[in-house]
């Protein structure tokens, strides 16, 4: 034990302690899950015998299945669909189909065709009351209970449900029951009913199937008759309008005395164009004859001899045969006259005739040039009579136009109206020839029958799968409460959270020696307790073998973790060795004087310090050591420890003892430890085991370091050291379990 003990202060840290907090330890959560085995595996046992009771009680629910075949397309003479604009094509009408199966109006027909509104299995009247009624307790709570008055739902609560509510809660829960299943990309379809009644399931089933084909017959002669209803009405309003449009048409004709109005158009139009040539023709004849008239207009001032220049007028034979004469004839005078006289004869015969001709020639000219303004006077007065004749022609068949646009409009809407009633009548004598053809567009392939096999509850998975989740739930809740349990429950803890020896450890101590724990290592009834405190004791003494602790402090982190007790029994132990003195500087709430019963009133340390007693009188010897008790409270204990006559009692018991136990307050509590350390030579740190917090722990620690505290190492009090290998922490080298089972012995 003595080997064991020395090696424990100058242990090395374990690796982890090194590891980021961040990382998860695989074997640590299997140990957590280990040490709660028995646990988990009652729950799984409980959860498993506690589902098996209750799948037992649990009523088998058969589902029976008929099988449909539902066609696409129905085999109509008489397309109605088309009417009413329903193509009974594509999946969406086979997943209409599936949803007409599981209608309300089908279910009620099935309701209704089975009786199911008295079967025991639907009628709430013949159900029992479940053992836990919880939609009872939750009308409980209903507000309205608070208010006075009558509701009529509440009278109703009173009277029972009436005939109509149980038949609307037979249908609700019977298209619970209904369940539609389509056979892959095929057009069968399983209608199945899922009930406790088996040979009801394959009626009700049977019943969907069939109900399912007469519906659809029933929606078929029904759509019929509104179809020939409907087209009646409307072929109705067809005639009239067919006559309406042919009185109007017959109407136009006689108003506009109308016979053959295609023959009318065509001879206007042919007249037109004939007119319409011929004013091109005179349109050029007038260009022409108003050229020559203008040529001759501008030769007018010239005489006739100009005019006779002009190629219309010189063309004219007459006027080429008289300019000839007049050539001939007055070459003549010429001739003449160089033989004979002016007044010969011959000359004036000759003259005579040269004036003939060209009064001859004058004529003519005059002649032609009266013609060409006569033509063209002609040739304008042609062109506008034909230009008019144009004009009214056009308008002529401009009325006409108007006429045929409009007759033709009337003739369009009597041709529309007849088609119209005559595809109308047509389909209503097939619809009235055909409406007593009954086609459906499914029917059965296979009838249910009576299920042998119930398919719910699965029992056998139930019972595994409850199994399985209740484990689940053991290890979540193992690994939960390793989680929140954020207390130190190993040595290993202390040494990764606070890096930090540990001194050793003490055992919890039986319920009957409580009472007597602050000097239980004297009386020595417990082994394992006694030989605990003797490692404390040795690895205080090893880890001072260069400079001896002569004031050695212990506190905790808050009161109830014993640091009391492990000063008491710890200055015992050693005042088998050495002279020891114990004190109690928890002047708050002290603990010596009651444990070690000192008469009411004995002088302690609050009194020595404050100058009102002795040392003498102070000093109480039981086994073997001195004690000091804390004295009367003083309302300020820590102004007390911090004055310079506590540091001079120190000094002053430094000379007269080789030990001083100091019992100090907790570090959380007041700030007392902080300043006892800067005293001490040794600090112990007094642990609770799976109970010190481990943030509370180390926040005290670290306050205790920051005030230069000569934090020497940790005790971890109060280890259930049963409970802990249960759990599978060892704590090898800080007990002796050779003291221990002697100390169980005895």
């Amino acid at each position: 034990m003595e080997t064991n003990a020395l090696s424990t202060p100058n242990r090395p840290l374990p690796l982890a302690a090194q590891q980021d907090d961040d990382e998860i330890d695989l074997l640590k959560l299997w140990s957590a899950i280990w040490r709660r085995k028995w646990a988990i595996i009652s729950l799984t046992l409980v959860v498993a015998m506690v589902t098996v009771l209750i799948v037992l009680s649990l009523t088998p629910i058969y589902r029976a299945s008929a099988t449909l075949l539902i066609e696409q397309k129905k085999a109509n003479v008489v397309s109605i669909e088309q009417v009413y604009g329903l193509e009974g094509s594509g999946s969406e009408y086979l997943q209409t189909q599936f949803e007409l199966l599981k209608s309300r109006s089908l279910a009620e027909r099935v309701v209704n065709e089975l009786g199911l509104t008295t079967h025991p299995e639907f009628d709430p009247r013949q159900q029992e009351a479940p053992l836990i009624d919880i939609k009872g307790w939750i009308s409980q709570l209903n507000p309205k209970q608070l208010i006075p008055g009558e509701f009529p739902e509440d009278l109703e609560a009173e009277t029972g449900p009436s005939e109509e509510q149980i038949f609307a809660s037979v249908v609700r829960q019977f298209m619970r029951r209904i369940s539609i299943e389509p056979q892959g990309k095929s057009q069968l379809v399983n209608v199945q009913v899922d009930m406790a009644d088996p040979r009801m399931a394959a009626n009700a089933a049977n019943r969907l199937a069939q109900g399912f084909i007469e519906s659809q017959l029933e929606a078929s002669m029904a759509m019929s008759a509104d179809a020939s209803a409907w087209m009646n009405s409307r072929l109705s309003e067809l005639r009239t309008k067919l006559k309406e449009a042919e009185t109007q048409l017959q109407n136009f004709r006689e108003q506009e005395n109308l016979v053959d109005i295609d023959g009318v158009s065509t001879i206007t139009a042919a007249e037109l164009s004939a007119t319409s040539n011929r004013m091109v023709d005179a349109r050029s004849a007038r260009a022409e004859a108003e050229s020559l008239y203008r040529q001759v207009q501008s030769m007018k001032s010239g005489g006739w001899r100009r005019l006779a220049t002009v190629s219309a007028v010189l063309g004219d034979p007459l006027i080429q045969q008289f300019k000839a004469n007049e050539a001939q004839a007055k070459s003549k005078v010429e001739e003449l006259s160089k033989r004979y006289g002016a007044r010969h004869p011959a000359m004036e015969a000759a003259r005579t005739e040269l004036a003939a001709a060209e009064a001859s020639l004058r004529g003519q000219v005059e002649q032609v040039v009266a013609a060409i303004e006569r033509n063209y006077r002609l040739a304008v007065a042609n062109e506008q009579s034909l230009r008019s004749s144009v004009n009214e022609n056009r308008a002529q068949i401009q009325d006409i136009s108007r006429k045929e646009y409009q007759l033709r409009e009337y003739q369009r809407e009597v041709d529309t109206n007849r088609a119209l009633y005559d595809t109308f009548l047509t389909r209503l004598k097939e619809t009235a020839a055909t409406s007593d053809l009954e086609t459906v567009n499914a029917r059965v392939v296979d009838t249910a029958t009576v299920p042998t096999t119930p398919i719910k509850p699965k029992k056998p998975l139930i019972v595994l799968l409850a199994t399985f989740l209740a484990a689940l739930v053991g290890v979540g809740l193992s690994l939960l409460l390793e989680m929140l349990n954020n207390t130190f429950k190993s040595t290993d803890d202390v040494e990764n959270k606070l890096n930090l020896p540990v001194l050793g450890i003490l055992p919890l101590v039986k319920k009957k020696d409580r009472k007597q724990v602050a000097h239980l290592f004297e009386s020595d009834k417990d082994k394992s307790f006694s030989e605990s405190i003797r490692t404390v004791r040795t690895s205080l003494v090893l880890s001072g073998m260069d400079k001896p602790h002569k004031v050695t402090v212990v506190t905790s982190s808050v009161p109830g973790e014993g640091k009391s007790t492990v000063a008491a029994n710890l200055a015992i132990a050693l005042g088998q060795m050495e002279s020891v003195v114990l004190i109690d500087a928890d002047m708050r709430r002290p603990t010596l004087a009651k444990n070690f019963d000192f008469a009411v009133g004995t002088p302690g340390l609050a009194n020595l310090i404050a100058g009102t007693a002795e040392l003498s009188e102070c000093i109480q010897n039981q086994y073997g050591i001195d004690m000091i008790s804390a004295g009367a409270v003083p309302p300020n204990p820590l102004e007390l420890l911090s004055s310079p006559r506590f540091e001079a009692l120190i000094e002053q018991l430094k000379d007269k003892y080789d030990r001083i136990i100091i019992d100090s307050p907790p570090t959380q509590a007041v700030s007392d430890a902080l300043m006892l350390g800067t005293l001490a030579n040794a600090l112990i740190y007094v642990i609770k085991s799976d109970d010190t917090a481990i943030p509370l722990a180390e926040k005290g620690v670290g306050q205790l370091l920051q005030s230069n505290a000569p934090v020497t190492g940790v005790v971890l009090n109060q280890v259930d050291i049963n409970k802990a290998k249960k759990r599978g922490y060892s704590y090898g080298g800080y007990y002796d379990y050779y003291g221990y089972s002697e100390g169980a012995k005895s």
